[in-house]
């Protein structure tokens, strides 16, 4: 298995921002940019060195939650400000990154029968406060990591509980598909993780399918910004239209399908399609989008069919499969096949409409998940 470390910010976001003539702006994007790649390489050393994962819980049907205080430094963990069970803090940001680690969990859990992202009762570890004007948040395979944001176009990264629960999923990937972070495979990882840290929201204020936003981020995008979020699964690429962030690029359907070697293959820009497909399951099911919809996409997941280089097509066809197996071949079955079908992706046997995977061209970005 790969090492894992995944950011929620994609780095053709931080890469724009770096190249601002506003140096307000540049200035944390560059250091955010610098400081993910230390990360991401001593991530890679760790791994090639062996040092030990963060060792299995006991499964439980409780969390083991410890948040710590990073005070705006970069040494991992930082002080320890509250343990699973202890009050509130004075600290809005800690009680937000106690609460979304338990709001990930709780879904896992209540939905799927799941104990923590292992499966394994592995407890949850998260460091808020981490480095000056951080613009992001990311779990390194052992825990989740918050920055404060910059003020000027992110705030504080506790602030959307989807993006802890798209973080926390990509663990829980790792420990199952360990889907190939590059091409179709890479955007199915990132939109797996979209999916589910929306069905955390949704799961936490106990909405219906017809009542959730659909959106990845709200509220992370500071007042300056032109857009609503960092991403929108009911109509891919209108998340945000913004002077300084430009334009939205995700694609709805594979008609619009970006080919690139950015991004690793513009995983989160083409993962707008999966995750396109999986709201317009839920919206036809209707009702709890964890239930039905969300029960198909954790069975593709989890079932051991998935292979790590899988593209859309393969995927599809294989929600098919869940959906027929669990529920026989009525609504949720019907709804399934629509859904890949007016995304323009294949659940018939056919071949994917692009090629599966290529290699990246001289100079691509190395793979950072988010």
């Amino acid at each position: 298995m790969e090492p894992i470390f995944c950011t929620i910010i994609p780095p053709h976001i931080l890469d724009k921002l770096a190249r601002n003539e506003d140096q307000a702006l540049a200035d944390p994007a560059r250091r955010t940019l610098e400081r993910d790649a230390s990360l991401r390489t001593r991530r890679r050393l760790e791994t090639v060195s062996a040092i030990g994962p963060v060792p299995a819980g006991v499964p439980s049907d409780h969390p083991a939650r410890t948040v710590y205080d990073a005070k705006h430094r970069t040494e991992l963990p930082g002080k320890k400000v509250r343990a699973e069970g202890d009050k509130a803090s004075k600290d809005l940001t800690v009680n937000r990154a106690y609460d979304g680690l338990g709001a990930t969990f709780e879904l896992y859990l209540k939905a799927y029968n799941r104990q923590s992202i292992d499966d394994s009762g592995l407890p949850l570890l998260a460091s808020v406060h981490f480095d000056e004007g951080y613009n992001n948040a990311f779990w390194n395979g052992e825990q989740m990591v918050f920055g404060d944001g910059d003020g000027e176009i992110f705030n504080d990264f506790t602030i959307s509980v989807d993006v802890i629960g798209h973080e926390l999923t990509h663990g829980v990937t790792f420990h199952t598909a360990n889907l190939e972070y590059f091409g179709q495979s890479g955007a199915l990882n990132e939109s797996l993780s979209d999916v589910f840290g929306s069905l955390v929201k949704q799961y936490a204020l106990q909405q219906t399918a017809d009542q959730a936003d659909w959106l990845i981020g709200a509220g992370l995008l500071a007042p300056r910004v032109t857009g609503v979020a960092l991403r929108s699964m009911k109509a891919p690429g209108t998340a945000y239209d913004d002077d300084v962030l430009g334009k939205d690029p995700q694609p709805a359907t594979m008609d619009h399908y970006v080919r690139t070697g950015r991004d690793n293959g513009g995983v989160h820009i083409n993962s707008g399609i999966p995750n396109h497909a999986f709201y317009l399951v839920a919206e036809s099911l209707g009702g709890l989008a964890w239930e039905r919809a969300g029960q198909i996409w954790y069975d593709t997941l989890t079932g051991g069919e998935l292979a790590t280089t899988a593209d859309f097509a393969a995927f599809a066809r294989l929600t098919a499969a869940s959906a027929q197996a669990r529920y026989g071949d009525g609504e949720e079955y019907r709804a399934v096949l629509k859904a890949w079908s007016q995304v323009g992706v294949p659940t018939n046997g056919g071949g994917a409409e692009l090629p599966h995977q290529t290699p990246a061209p001289e100079g691509a970005q190395p793979p950072v998940h988010g």
